[in-house]
């Protein structure tokens, strides 16, 4: 079973660089990673050169945009198993391995995806569902993001390219939430996605930033209109943000009710934006 790992990267090195140095401290070798520069210098030249002794690489170009990129990486894919790492993202050394022991155990299913943390082992990136089970369209929101999402090469045949409308750097005003249309067509398509949290890709947890907030509110708020979600489950979505705002308020959280706020602004901007 061999691994095609589309990395999409902007604007870092020593971030990437790490996470090569993760990469080749893998205790399973079958990968190929795909390097898809979106940099408008030579920057990563001699940081790839140095590890193409240890692992194949392939150094592709593209315009601006993750989905746009990602879309260039998987027209060069051929593995088994697709995955979407950060460029500032860890593997742990065996995290290969077990995803790779999984789908042998396990052929029934046709995508893995796993919990986030940083480095000191904490939740990263959002809440994560505890509980290990099937992803489907209410639960997606807690079970899967781009660097833990690993899918057999069936699905990403048959559900094709990213929603080049989505995403950072996309032009749009919906700049996330490509990842969780993407399960979601898979999902629609018939394809069966497991959620295991003990499957762990470590990131950095990042400080709550109410700019980031919005654009991650816009995107989702786009993908619940695109799949048409039904309204009580969109109002849920809404609601949530706003207690936020209203109790961080109470308890004299100004920084935390902006940061809710902003959430919500974007939710409901994202679902209200036309086409």
């Amino acid at each position: 079973m061999r691994f095609s790992l589309v990395l999409a990267t902007v604007g870092r090195t020593g971030e990437l660089k790490n996470f090569l140095e993760s990469l080749n401290a893998q205790t399973y070798r079958s990968f190929e990673l795909i390097v898809v520069d979106q940099n408008d210098d030579d920057r990563l030249v001699p940081l790839i050169h140095s590890f193409q002794d240890h692992f194949p690489i392939i150094h592709l170009r593209s315009d601006k945009g993750l989905s746009r990129a990602r879309n260039v990486g998987l027209r060069h894919a051929s593995g088994d198993i697709i995955a979407f790492p950060d460029d500032d993202c860890l593997y742990p050394p065996n995290l290969l391995e077990s995803v790779a022991r999984w789908f042998n155990e396990h052929p029934e299913w046709y995508g893995l995806t796993g919990r986030v943390v940083d480095e000191n082992g904490l939740p990263s990136g959002g809440r994560w569902d505890r509980k290990k089970g099937a992803v489907n369209r209410y639960n997606v929101w807690r079970r899967g993001i781009s660097f833990t999402i690993f899918l057999r090469r069936e699905v990403v045949t048959a559900v094709g390219p990213f929603d080049e409308d989505l995403g950072v750097g996309a032009g749009t005003p919906w700049g996330s939430g490509e990842e969780t249309d993407y399960l979601i067509r898979a999902l629609e398509a018939g394809f069966r996605i497991f959620y295991d949290p003990s499957g762990m890709v470590v990131h950095p947890n990042k400080h709550p930033d109410p700019l980031r907030a919005y654009v991650y509110g816009v995107g989702m708020g786009r993908v619940l209109r695109k799949h048409r979600y039904p309204l009580w489950f969109v109002f849920y979505q809404w609601l949530r943000p706003f207690g936020g705002a209203l109790l961080s308020l109470s308890m004299g959280k100004v920084d935390k009710a902006r940061y809710h706020w902003a959430v919500l602004r974007g939710r409901l901007l994202g679902w209200l934006s036309k086409e």
